[in-house]
């Protein structure tokens, strides 16, 4: 059953804070309910991409890369930001080289979430980089610090229960890889 939700009408549009990879600002929006006022964050970002890259060998391609939410290092597929205009596909077989080096045979399509639907605008696109072989050392963008790691693919129902790979986004990729693989048989 769909039960009806009224959307929150913006009053007034709050001063926007650009800091490069994210617009942040309030809004003031009213309750439909009650029609009370309340203040609302909304954090403008590019949508992104996750990349599981599984080479030839049956092995999963991951990063480790510092994370300054959390002031630690992360295990994480690889992945960054859609550029303007750029097909997310596009994206996943771009981010996959520059951050790793290695590039994919075939690259499907797993689904696409949106990262935190309560103050962020953006979606995550999440895709299958099959048969992945080491074309470069890799061309990390300024400001990323990435360790490349090869990891067998049956290690991972253990690195994530064990705690070794804790980034949401990555957790919901390799489900939505999951669900796709299910929905197959």
């Amino acid at each position: 059953m769909h039960s009806k939700v009224k959307p929150w009408p913006r009053l007034r549009r709050g001063l926007e804070h650009d800091f490069t990879v994210v617009k942040v600002r309030e809004d003031v929006v009213a309750d439909p309910r009650t029609n009370l006022e309340h203040g609302r964050v909304r954090l403008e970002c590019a949508d992104w991409v996750n990349v599981i890259a599984v080479t030839k060998q049956d092995a999963l391609v991951m990063v480790r890369q510092f994370r300054f939410g959390i002031d630690a290092a992360t295990l994480e597929v690889p992945g960054g930001v859609i550029d303007p205009g750029e097909d997310p596909a596009t994206a996943a077989a771009r981010e996959l080289e520059e951050e790793t080096g290695y590039r994919a045979a075939r690259l499907e399509p797993l689904g696409v979430v949106h990262p935190n639907p309560a103050f962020q605008s953006n979606r995550c696109h999440t895709y299958l980089a099959l048969d992945c072989e080491r074309v470069s050392d890799g061309n990390p963008d300024d400001g990323e610090d990435i360790a490349v790691e090869l990891h067998p693919r049956a290690d991972l129902p253990r690195l994530i229960l064990e705690g070794h790979i804790t980034h949401s986004l990555v957790v919901v990729a390799f489900f939505l890889e999951r669900l796709r693989a299910e929905a197959k048989r």
